[in-house]
């Protein structure tokens, strides 16, 4: 889930001020979109709020380019951001303030399990009127669209589908004598034990919040269980008390036990370890192509000083974890019409490269090779690579969250694995039906 771009990473939560702010929003007192349908047939607000979670290297970015619509449009819009801490905390956040009624008129969101309470509950809106003014069916990808519709409803529009893959420094796997990023898994562990030989952290991951480090158990997943079997987990349509989930586990300890991970890394903070494969007290992260702009480039490096790869699994077809992000509008909002021409705003390919997006949605907005090599090489690993969804977005919060206490107790060696499959069963037993 996650989302993420927008990254999952650094929570720092609101200010007071901010917080004020949120039970100050307008919502609830406007007039129905073309074909939409709002709470009330008042007079429509200019005043908007956008609640995200983006990071301090990008709210800017986003701050600048809503304040243009602003000015263009006659509208004046607060542009909250709780950023960090992910899948974790943002979505019950967002959840209080819609039953409390101070919610925004616009919220960032990941796809899958994540976004979908929201439509189901109606607190987001049906989005099909504004998909046919602006022609997002035509301008976005398809597959994106998917991971934003529920039960039918257009209910987001998605303008990020990113990828999970390895980055990491050249210096670091030269050091360590590896020549060529791994091509299957026991090349990858082979790696590790060289890159800790030679004094470096192989691959930086934080497990605070759990979502940072369920990248590297999914991906252990999906190459001790395959597609078939992993998808079918995912919805639980099998059962997860299984020796390749036991195996998962296992190569999971196994990873912070030969330290292949930071020291502590339970405890750690994602916002603080995800670039120290840049500042190089590490070699390689698990994450997606905004690492580039906002990790690479910000730290003014080089990203020929960099490389990236798709994480090895040994299995046929070889995938990648993915997850979808987008824009909803609240089922309560003060002038959806706005709203919507603002999420239009944001779709156009020039906001879409203002912004640093590096896995656009939308046609015309892809990775500029001559500036974002390491984005524009996952656009082309994605046309091969289909992906699995990310877990905290194919798990509804209350499974990503039990999941998230599995992991943690693996880890610290309060539970073997044999009995978090057996656990993550138990999980998989409150899955929604389909």
């Amino acid at each position: 889930m996650t989302r993420s771009t927008w990254t999952r990473r650094g929570f720092l939560g609101l200010s007071a001020a901010a917080a004020v702010a949120g039970t100050a929003a307008c919502t609830g007192t406007g007039t129905a979109p073309s074909g939409g349908t709002a709470a009330s047939s008042g007079p429509a607000s200019n005043n908007l709020r956008l609640f995200t979670y983006e990071d301090d290297t990008t709210i800017g970015l986003l701050k600048d380019l809503v304040a243009k619509f602003d000015s263009q449009n006659g509208t004046t819009t607060r542009v909250d951001s709780l950023p960090g801490s992910g899948a974790a905390v943002y979505p019950d956040k967002l959840r209080a303030e819609l039953l409390g009624g101070s919610g925004p008129d616009i919220w960032r969101i990941w796809g899958g399990q994540i976004g979908a309470p929201f439509a189901k509950a109606k607190q987001a809106m049906d989005l099909s009127p504004y998909y046919s003014k602006f022609g997002w069916d035509s301008r976005l990808n398809s597959n994106a669209i998917d991971g934003m519709t529920f039960d039918g409803v257009k209910a987001g529009a998605p303008f990020v589908a990113n990828a999970i893959g390895g980055w990491y420094s050249k210096a670091a796997f030269s050091k360590a004598g590896i020549s060529a990023p791994p091509k299957t898994y026991a090349e990858l562990e082979e790696a590790n034990t060289k890159l800790v030989a030679a004094g470096i952290t192989p691959c930086t991951l934080g497990g605070k919040y759990g979502w940072d480090i369920m990248r590297l158990f999914e991906y252990l997943l999906e190459t001790s269980a395959g597609p078939d079997l992993h998808d079918k987990l995912l919805t639980g349509a099998e059962s997860w008390d299984r020796p390749e989930v036991v195996t998962a586990f296992t190569n999971f300890k196994k990873w912070q036990d030969s330290k292949w991970l930071p020291n502590g890394a339970l405890g750690l903070d994602p916002s603080d370890v995800e670039t120290d494969y840049v500042s190089g007290k590490a070699a390689y992260t698990l994450t997606g192509t905004w690492t580039e702009a906002a990790g690479i480039q910000a730290a003014k490096k080089s990203s020929s000083d960099f490389g990236t790869f798709l994480l090895p699994t040994d299995q046929t077809p070889a995938r990648h974890s993915g997850f979808v992000e987008g824009y909803m509008i609240s089922s309560k909002s003060g002038n959806p019409d706005k709203a919507a021409a603002l999420i239009d705003h944001i779709l156009q390919p020039d906001s879409q490269k203002a912004l640093s997006i590096t896995a656009s949605t939308v046609t015309g907005a892809e990775p500029d090779k001559s500036k974002l090599p390491l984005s524009y090489e996952w656009s082309e690993i994605s046309k091969t690579s289909p992906f699995y969804t990310i877990q905290d977005q194919a798990f509804p919060k209350k499974q990503a969250d039990q999941y998230f206490s599995v992991q943690s107790d693996v880890l610290q060696g309060k539970m073997s694995p044999a009995d978090a499959a057996k656990q993550m069963q138990t999980v998989a037993a409150g899955l929604p039906k389909s």
